[in-house]
C-alpha cells in the first residue's frame, strides 16, 4: 500500500546530466508511466533511449532543439514559463533513440509510458492545442490538451497542462480512473507536476479511495510531484496563489473515462 512518502516527491539535487527528478513503473509500484524532469544549461545535452516506452517532452521553461536517431527534427521558440499557456512539445514513439538540446537555460519534463508501437515522431508548438476554459465559479481550470484522449496519435501516453486560478479547485469534483470497465471508467496511473506562482506557495491535493484504504492529503510546493496509483484526487490552490500542473497518464488502454464520487455528483448539476 502506498504511503504519503510514496506519493510525495521532491526535487533532488541535479545529477550530471541535469536530471532532478525521476520516476519509473517501477519506483512507483505501478504498470506503465514514467517522469523526469531535466535543468540543463545552454548548450548541455540529454539522449534518451525510448526503449519499451514512448515519451513526451514539454518545455516547461525555456528553449531548445530536439533530434531523433542522430538527425535535428526541431526547435522551439523560447517559453518564458510555466504560467505563459504556450507549451512546446515533442513526442518520440518507441524503438528510437533522441535527444534533447538546450538553447537557453532549460526545465524539460519527460512524460512516459509503456508502449511499443513504431509511431511517427511530432512537435507539438504554441497554439497547435487550444487553452479550453472547464468548470464555473472557483471550480475553473485553463487546460491545454497536449495528447488529447480522442486522438491516435500517441499508444497510451495522455499529457495535459492545467493552471488553476488563485481560490480555484482542480480535478474537482472528486473523480477517479481506476478500472479497467469501459465505457464507465478508464484504468490511468497519473502524475501530477507543479509549480506555483509566486513561488513559496503550495497547493493541497488528496488521494483516496471509497474505502479509505488510501486516503492521504498532501501540499506540493514549487517543483515537486505527486503520484496517484488510484482513487480520486481533487486539487486546491490556495488564495494569492496560481497553481500550474503538468498531468501524465497512462494505463492499459489509451481512454480517459471518469467516475464522480457519488457523494459529490451534485455539483456537476449545479
Amino acid at each position: 500500500m502506498w504511503t504519503k512518502d510514496d506519493l510525495h516527491l521532491t526535487q533532488f539535487d541535479a545529477d550530471s546530466t541535469g536530471l532532478v527528478q525521476k520516476v519509473t513503473p517501477e519506483s512507483a509500484n505501478w504498470g506503465y508511466t514514467s517522469f523526469e524532469v531535466y535543468e540543463l544549461g545552454a548548450g548541455q545535452s540529454v539522449s534518451l533511449v525510448n526503449d519499451g516506452r514512448e515519451t513526451c517532452a514539454v518545455v516547461i521553461s525555456g528553449s531548445a532543439t530536439f533530434g531523433i536517431d542522430g538527425k535535428p527534427f526541431g526547435d522551439t521558440t523560447h517559453r518564458d514559463h510555466a504560467f505563459d499557456r504556450k507549451p512546446w512539445a515533442f513526442y518520440a514513439p518507441a524503438g528510437c533513440n533522441w535527444n534533447v538540446t538546450a538553447t537557453t537555460t532549460l526545465e524539460v519534463a519527460i512524460c512516459g509510458a509503456v508502449a511499443s508501437q513504431p509511431n511517427s515522431p511530432f512537435m507539438i508548438a504554441p497554439g497547435d492545442r487550444p487553452i479550453e476554459t472547464r468548470g464555473s465559479g472557483n471550480n475553473v481550470r485553463h487546460v491545454v490538451d497536449l495528447l488529447p484522449a480522442d486522438s491516435d496519435m500517441a499508444e497510451r501516453l495522455l499529457v495535459v497542462e492545467a493552471i488553476t486560478p488563485p481560490g480555484c479547485s482542480s480535478s474537482y469534483p472528486p473523480h477517479k480512473h481506476d478500472q479497467d470497465d469501459l465505457p464507465t471508467e478508464s484504468q490511468l496511473e497519473e502524475i501530477y507536476f507543479y509549480h506555483i506562482r509566486p513561488e513559496q506557495g503550495f497547493a493541497f491535493q488528496r488521494v483516496y479511495t471509497d474505502d479509505r484504504s488510501l486516503d492521504v492529503t498532501m501540499s506540493p510546493e514549487d517543483g515537486d510531484t505527486i503520484l496517484v496509483p488510484k482513487g480520486y484526487h481533487p486539487v486546491s490552490a490556495p488564495h494569492g496563489y496560481e497553481v500550474y500542473y503538468l498531468n501524465v497518464m497512462a494505463g492499459p488502454k489509451r481512454a480517459w473515462n471518469i467516475h464522480t464520487a457519488k457523494e459529490h455528483a451534485w455539483l456537476l448539476e449545479s
